[in-house]
């Protein structure tokens, strides 16, 4: 079972850059598929990226070209790196870990964008 913790949040201004870690604990994630999910409030939770174990990435259109989704399997830690932030990218952001269909979901870490 792996356990996710995600950190980086936090408020900053439109235009600005963030960086999102999630380490993980109680297993490698070397084989799972991640991904990043974010969920602003009163709306359903929706991807933002994935990567395979083998490096290939996949984006919403909505930050294609502004956020790069990475993983460092020595570390057991997965990043978002997020630039050109605007407001609609406000939200609680989530880690999720997928193997075989099982999920395992970080407690989040919000995100705020505005001036």
């Amino acid at each position: 079972q792996v356990q996710l913790v995600e950190s980086g949040g936090g408020l900053v201004q439109p235009g600005g850059s963030l960086r999102l870690s999630c380490a993980a604990s109680g297993s490698t994630i070397s084989y799972y598929v991640m991904g990043w999910y974010h969920q602003a409030a009163g709306k359903q939770r929706e991807l933002v990226a994935t990567i395979t174990s083998g490096g290939i990435t996949n984006y919403a259109d909505s930050v294609k070209g502004r956020f790069t989704i990475s993983r460092d399997n020595a570390k057991n830690t997965l990043y978002l790196q997020m630039n050109s932030l605007k407001p609609e990218d406000t939200a609680v952001y989530y880690c999720n870990a997928n193997w075989a269909g099982i999920n395992y979901w970080g407690k989040g870490t919000l995100v705020t964008v505005s001036p």
